[in-house]
């Protein structure tokens, strides 16, 4: 790949409030579960391969390994010049709010966190929304009216893809029964997939014909498990359909690669701005994947009963709770 570098202008400076406007000198963190995670790390890989693609721009990028690496490789990319700084997951936050103030010149992306600094964008998602509409999915694809969820560390934002799920079943069919486990409490929930196909595989013991992840690499084993067995899983983040093509229903997409590449391309152009970015389904953030791994899965029916959901979304009429607001799901 070669190194394009691009060139300051005099009016380009005068137009940007952007610090950082030479040549953009991309890094990439990825959070523990790994780069091939299939899912939300990946995600992150191929944003940052599409910038480097249109720009022959080439980006450096790192594994990480232990929660004890985060400020010690945050702080290394900075202080070699790399910018912007790109960190995916909702671990990252103190380890941002400690650096970025060491660094004003580095424009810092942080990925499903806020932090309120000057160089920090901070990009989260509505993943509730997303997630209402595989819930509307499953219940349609359901023959035993039993779903499942697999979570992978219990937090919040977990927690929120779950209530989306729920609420997006709920609306479809008032009397479906919705399991659901955690994976667990600690950062390792998310790189766990024999535990992901146990767990799953208990849910289609008690009955689920459709499991939803939101796991991260541990929901490589709860596909598995779904595609063993004989049932429906739903991939998320990426589009996972083409992990187990004709047994996936869908994944609900976290356009995490977007958020990457257009950080990028901002501190390219001059255009970085900080602040908070949340992305729902207006703004494209998030969606479901159909394409021809499902599409044989995906009956008119249910494509007409997604697309009217996604515009009454969109306009208002259906509010889906986001459990971050007040940690509680109203199912």
């Amino acid at each position: 790949m070669k190194l394009a570098r691009a060139f300051l202008t005099a009016g380009a400076l005068a137009g940007s409030a952007s610090a950082a406007f030479a040549d953009a000198q991309p890094a990439v963190i990825y959070d523990l579960g790994g780069k091939h995670d299939k899912s939300f790390n990946e995600a992150s890989y191929v944003g940052a391969e599409r910038f480097a693609e249109e720009t022959g721009i080439e980006y450096r990028e790192f594994e990480l390994q232990s929660d004890a690496q985060r400020e010690q490789s945050l702080r290394r990319f900075a202080q070699q010049g790399r910018n912007p700084v790109v960190v995916t997951g909702f671990s990252w936050g103190q380890a941002v709010k400690s650096v970025a103030p060491e660094h004003p010149e580095t424009s810092f992306v942080l990925i499903d966190s806020v932090v309120d600094l000057p160089n920090v964008r901070s990009v989260t998602f509505k993943e509730h929304e997303g997630s209402y509409l595989t819930g509307l999915m499953a219940v349609m694809a359901s023959k035993s009216n039993k779903i499942g969820f697999v979570g992978g560390m219990d937090i919040p934002m977990i927690q929120a893809f779950a209530c989306g799920y729920r609420q997006g079943a709920k609306a479809t069919n008032a009397d479906v029964e919705i399991l659901e486990n955690m994976t667990g409490t600690t950062s390792a929930a998310w790189r766990d997939p024999v535990k992901g196909g146990e767990l799953a595989k208990s849910q289609i013991g008690r009955g689920a014909d459709v499991i939803y992840h939101a796991a991260g690499g541990t929901g490589i084993g709860v596909l598995q498990a779904a595609a063993d067995a004989g049932v429906l899983g739903i991939g998320v983040d990426k589009n996972q359909n083409g992990v187990h093509p004709g047994k996936v229903l869908t994944s609900m997409l976290k356009r995490v690669d977007v958020a990457v590449y257009q950080a990028m391309m901002d501190v390219q152009n001059g255009a970085f701005t900080p602040g908070i970015q949340s992305l729902g389904l207006a703004e494209g953030g998030v969606d479901v994947a159909i394409d021809d791994d499902n599409r044989s899965l995906i009956t008119p029916e249910m494509a007409a009963a997604i697309e009217a959901a996604k515009r009454k979304i969109v306009s208002g009429e259906v509010s889906v709770h986001d459990y971050r607001a007040d940690d509680s799901c109203p199912l």
